[in-house]
């Protein structure tokens, strides 16, 4: 489906370069902060308290984050868990209280404003876990890049594969430098969608490096950068239509997600909009340069590669 279709190519690597440069700025400066700041990690990573309690109707979860800011606690996560009675809370370890004193000071608080408040459970999340966790998060970023090579590489050429991995991680570093730029809390729910920018950035280099191994087939008189040009213009209202509805949605939970949803729903959109921006201007021109050519693409199929409308087109050589 297209909504409109666009009939002189955009010269899309006419600018390649000057774009990519802007890129490789983004990109220095995210690992920048990311080494002088950091990333602020949240009580999944750092060790703290999870607390559980139940209300005797549906909980208002605003109210009960305000209580316990009132108390002068920082980066506490609260949201539902289970129903909409039950509620956990996340409070980062503090130095000179034990988990306890601090579970009981917070019931406490919580109490006050309704006495049929119900303490579930409490439990104190060691530093050791969150190591581990951060080390399986490393390890399913990891596994995930080194698969999407393989399949880039098997189903297109090895350029593709460089290029695409260089553009992924380059959308990957640019969202964990806007968290430790801001210092955003970075949470397991945040890894999960970075993990999933990952899958959506491919895709995108996929659909694109499918029509660049079409047009290269269909159109033998064009160079390398035209046939690219070619390509990516033939999928622009594709991209619209697919990344605007996603967008949207995404957008919804970022302003009506509630402080849940945040920030998933933040990096998200970060990932999205430069996942676009990549899959073009990184992507393309980076298997531009490492000079991708018909003979790469279309070497071992045994047929006549021209025009789709030549009777002779497909005939055994």
């Amino acid at each position: 489906m297209e909504f409109f279709k666009i009939r002189r190519d955009i010269p899309f690597m006419r600018n390649a370069l000057i774009l990519n440069a802007i890129s490789v700025l983004t990109f220095l400066a995210a690992v920048f902060f990311l080494a002088t700041k950091g990333l602020h990690l949240s009580v999944e990573f750092t060790g703290g308290t999870v607390m559980q309690v139940q209300y005797s109707q549906p909980a208002d979860v605003e109210s009960v984050r305000k209580s316990v800011a009132a108390l002068g606690l920082s980066d506490v996560q609260v949201q539902n868990f289970g129903t909409a009675r039950d509620v956990m809370i996340r409070l980062p370890a503090q130095k000179g209280v034990s988990s306890a004193q601090q579970s009981d000071r917070v019931f406490a608080a919580l109490k006050a404003v309704d006495p049929a408040l119900v303490l579930k459970r409490t439990e104190f999340v060691g530093p050791q876990v969150g190591e581990e966790l951060a080390t399986d998060g490393i390890k399913a970023l990891a596994m995930v890049v080194i698969g999407i090579m393989l399949y880039l590489a098997v189903r297109f050429e090895w350029k593709f594969a460089v290029a695409a991995i260089v553009a992924n991680m380059h959308d990957v570093i640019i969202i964990l430098g806007f968290f430790a730029f801001f210092q955003w809390e970075f949470s397991l729910a945040v890894l999960a969608a970075v993990l999933a920018v990952l899958g959506y950035s491919v895709n995108e280099s996929v659909v694109i490096f499918d029509r660049i191994r079409e047009s290269f087939r269909r159109n033998r008189k064009l160079t390398p950068a035209q046939t690219i040009d070619h390509a990516i213009t033939s999928t622009i209202s594709r991209t619209i239509i697919t990344h605007g509805s996603t967008q949207v949605m995404v957008l919804s939970m970022l302003l009506f997600g509630g402080a849940t949803l945040y920030y998933f729903a933040l990096a998200l959109t970060i990932g999205i909009l430069f996942g676009i921006y990549s899959s073009v201007f990184v992507a393309a021109a980076i298997a531009m340069w490492l000079g991708i050519k018909r003979e790469d693409l279309v070497k071992g199929t045994g047929k006549r590669e021209g025009d789709p409308n030549d009777p002779n087109a497909g005939a055994t050589v």
